[in-house]
């Protein structure tokens, strides 16, 4: 991604009346990065630091290498049409949704729809899959590789994750891949996963999170906002988040070894002391 010489825009020190438009100046950045990541990939071209989580190679074998250290498998990348994997994301957060036949899921920030697609064929023609994403431009992609690869039972919604266009209590299972830590309202993004679970329904995700304080020239840096850094949430911070919005049985656990490749997301500011990718998990109560 070319070097941003806009001014930072940040949340921390804003008085109220100015947090929402810093608030939408942050989620446009955020669309404006990934409609590029989206057109780079349609024209097979290489936009920004492939090797981080809004880059992208014009190399197909790269971005595949790119998903194998995320933890997917060759079987995974094979499942999917040609251009849903681009290498994107911090994890894979299918190794903890635990996905049953006839389930409903959704896919916060579905991108190309990687992850759509191979929680398709766990939930099977039963099921369900909503990805959500709030860039036309990878909406336009992965409705695409949905009609390439026939899925019939994946649909794909615009809309932003503060303002999920899903209804309450509809889904038993959410996932997301390194999109949340983007958001510039997080509590919101929760307390809307928690509404549209079903009772008992469960959060399972893979995301950066900060295991020290950042340092404000990374935390006001508008490209590491774009590239996963800046926008991490502490792990204390972002547990209480979880309990605020009702859910139980949190877990959030990061994973050491993301440090290796979160270096090359923004090769020598040293990144990588500061965050680190984990999964997350949290349930919505059953009696609720």
């Amino acid at each position: 991604m070319p070097e941003s010489h806009e001014l930072p825009v940040t949340l921390g020190n804003l008085g109220p009346d100015a947090v929402a438009p810093a608030a939408d100046a942050i989620r446009n950045r955020v669309r404006t990065a990934y409609a590029q990541v989206a057109q780079a990939s349609d024209a097979g071209d290489c936009y920004g630091e492939a090797s981080s989580c809004c880059g992208v190679s014009e190399d197909e074998q790269i971005n595949r290498l790119l998903s194998q250290r995320l933890g997917y498998t060759n079987a995974d990348l094979a499942a999917v049409p040609e251009g849903a994997d681009m290498g994107l994301g911090c994890g894979n957060p299918r190794a903890i949704a635990s996905l049953k036949p006839g389930e409903t899921v959704l896919d916060l920030g579905a991108g190309g729809g990687f992850d759509c697609f191979l929680a398709a064929a766990e939930v099977g023609p039963e099921g369900h899959v909503i990805g959500v994403d709030m860039t036309p431009d990878m909406l336009s992609k992965a409705r695409g590789n949905a009609a390439r690869g026939g899925f019939g039972n994946v649909e794909l919604r615009l809309g932003e994750i503060e303002h999920l266009p899903v209804a309450d209590g509809t889904v038993d299972v959410i996932i997301s891949n390194c999109v949340i830590n983007l958001s510039p309202n997080k509590p919101q993004v929760l307390g809307e996963a928690f509404r549209v679970l079903k009772p008992g329904g469960r959060l399972a995700i893979a995301d950066v999170v900060a295991s020290a304080e950042l340092p404000a020239e990374m935390r006001d840096d508008p490209y590491l906002h774009s590239a996963c850094v800046a926008g991490a949430s502490l792990i204390d911070e972002l547990d209480a988040m979880l309990t605020a919005a009702g859910f139980v049985d949190v877990a959030i656990a990061p994973k050491d070894a993301s440090k290796e490749f979160i270096r090359d997301w923004a090769p020598g500011r040293g990144v990588e002391d500061y965050v680190v990718s984990a999964t997350i998990e949290g349930r919505k109560p059953s009696g609720l």
